[in-house]
């Protein structure tokens, strides 16, 4: 079935299911390896134009209607034309809005089906905790979900490669993103790979300084517009260094000077802003790179594991110097 712009909702749900049933048009769009149009759509926002970014606060702010709505409705609520809606869909990469509206609604179908109960994102100030804990860990959830469904698998390879190869690594990010930083440096040094977790910006460029051709700096942004971050990986590459972006949005100024990107698709609300979906986010991202830099490294990681578990183990209360429980006294 084809769509116009203008069609009904049950026209829209038609094709949907004709999705759930195989139909090959519309399995392109909802592909599980694909990130969701609101994943998409909150990643490119800061990079629209003004027109097109109300437009999209449109849409994310009530998918559900948008995807039974007609374009001119759209682009009455947004205070802007059709021809604007339109040039919004295909920034977006959906071509048009009668498959954004598929999109919508398939994402929609989709999330209702992994979850009994859908719970906003926003927290209400009158939320009880029992409501405060379902909408954090679903969103949580959701974070890590979205994130790995749209994380560039062939960009992860390249980074994993050039880390592994790498004879010294800078990690670089400010705030919470300082936490994913020295994370990621802890997981790094105990496989013996020589890194380096810095968040104060003048040590950051100190460092960035001395890095050489055949290095890696890795920045940790969550905007991708903090300008500490930004510099120091912009004087890293300047140095030769192999530069990498660990970011929530894809157009932003941090990409400019990554030799490659690694998006996070985290969504921050009320009262949660930098400071949890986010780095859940990028925990995530972090997970899949060292995991993969093990594999990578293979018996070479395992040596160094052991000796560093080794050494902590006697620091545990009731585990003896060789690591075996010490049996309590009655």
């Amino acid at each position: 079935m084809q769509l116009s712009a203008h069609d009904s909702l049950s026209d829209v749900s038609a094709v949907v299911n004709d999705a759930a049933l195989g139909d090959a048009h519309v399995i392109e769009l909802r592909g599980e390896e694909s990130p969701g149009p609101l994943v998409r759509i909150r990643s490119l926002l800061p990079g629209l134009a003004r027109a097109e970014q109300r437009v999209a606060k449109v849409v994310l702010d009530d998918p559900t209607t948008v995807a039974s709505r007609s374009i001119t409705e759209v682009a009455l609520a947004a205070g802007t034309s059709e021809t604007t809606v339109t040039r919004f869909c295909k920034a977006i990469g959906v071509g048009g809005y009668p498959q954004l509206r598929i999109a919508l609604a398939a994402d929609t179908a989709r999330t209702q089906a992994r979850s009994r109960q859908v719970f906003g994102g926003d927290i209400g100030t009158e939320d009880d905790i029992a409501t405060v804990v379902s909408k954090i860990s679903f969103a949580d959830a959701r974070a890590i979900e979205d994130t790995a469904s749209q994380l560039d698998l062939d960009a992860l390879r390249q980074v994993i490669e050039a880390v592994a190869a790498a004879s010294r690594v800078d990690i670089y990010g400010v705030g919470p993103s300082s936490l994913i930083a020295h994370d990621l440096q802890q997981k790094l040094h105990r496989i013996s790979k020589v890194s380096f977790a810095w968040a104060d910006t003048h040590v950051m460029l100190t460092s960035a300084a001395v890095l050489r051709s055949g290095d890696v700096a890795i920045a940790i942004s969550h905007s991708g517009a903090t300008t500490d971050t930004v510099e120091a990986l912009r004087a890293a590459k300047s140095r030769g260094a192999h530069t990498v972006a660990i970011t929530n949005f894809p157009r932003s100024p941090i990409t400019a000077v990554a030799d490659h990107t690694l998006t996070t698709a985290a969504r921050e609300t009320t009262f949660r802003s930098g400071a949890t979906a986010s780095r859940i986010a990028a925990q995530t991202v972090i997970d899949c790179l060292f995991v993969g830099l093990a594999q990578r490294v293979g018996p070479t990681a395992a040596l160094a594991l052991d000796p560093a578990a080794d050494a902590t183990g006697s620091h545990r209360l009731g585990v003896r110097q060789d690591r075996r429980r010490r049996l309590s006294r009655s």
